[in-house]
């Protein structure tokens, strides 16, 4: 019978707090550049300009058709190669996961914005706004109310998808883990307390995409 033993991983908890507080740092940093590279890109596939539109599927289709950790991978040691530059690990980190979840913040916010009626816009222009008023005013205020359960999931995801920053040795949570079990020899306790931590993360938010879904729908 196994002899749980979490007073000795206990005594690394401050690795633990550390690898927790970069998640969080890693996870807010990239969902904030990715709603930017979202936006632009959403704002582009809408455009009229066929090139423009071409580009930001090409860009969406690269990042949401090929594995995240390949990207990390590949940004840390091929992109190097190419440039002929030394990338620090945690912008190429950083600068992969805003990449990755902006493709699919995109796609959320192309589709929130398709979902409004676009008699709504004639009707904004015929009473005197411009294409952007009218996008600011009328449109993307019912617009966010459509996509942000889908943008919540989407954050959930996110959180998740810092754990495979630990490919190029950035201190998050997973990687703390693995320091913590390799110094204390307990994998059972160690990585038990990590999905413990990630659960306390993400529940909550789990929660309240279903509630506000909930909502939505009954106010539909």
């Amino acid at each position: 019978m196994y002899n749980w033993d979490f007073y000795t991983v206990f005594q690394s908890f401050d690795l633990f707090w550390h690898g927790l507080l970069t998640t969080f740092l890693y996870t807010i940093g990239s969902i904030g550049f990715g709603i930017v590279i979202g936006l632009v890109t959403a704002f582009a596939r809408l455009s009229k300009w066929r090139l423009l539109r071409g580009a930001a599927r090409t860009y969406q289709e690269v990042f949401r058709c090929t594995p995240l950790l390949v990207q990390i991978m590949w940004a840390y040691y091929a992109l190097p190669m190419l440039l002929g530059i030394s990338i620090p690990n945690w912008i190429a980190g950083l600068a992969t996961l805003s990449l990755y979840v902006g493709s699919f913040y995109g796609e959320i916010f192309r589709g929130g914005i398709n979902a409004i009626d676009k008699g709504q816009r004639e009707a904004a222009m015929a009473v005197g706004m411009s294409g952007g008023q009218a996008m600011r005013h009328i449109i993307m205020p019912q617009a966010v109310k459509k996509m942000l359960p889908a943008f919540i999931n989407q954050s959930v995801i996110q959180v998740k998808n810092t754990s495979l920053l630990y490919a190029i040795s950035i201190a998050e949570l997973t990687y703390m883990t693995y320091i913590v079990n390799s110094e204390t020899y307990r994998p059972l306790e160690s990585y038990s307390i990590a999905a413990i931590m990630y659960f306390a993360m993400l529940f909550p938010l789990t929660q309240f995409a279903d509630y506000f879904e909930r909502r939505m729908r009954r106010s539909d």
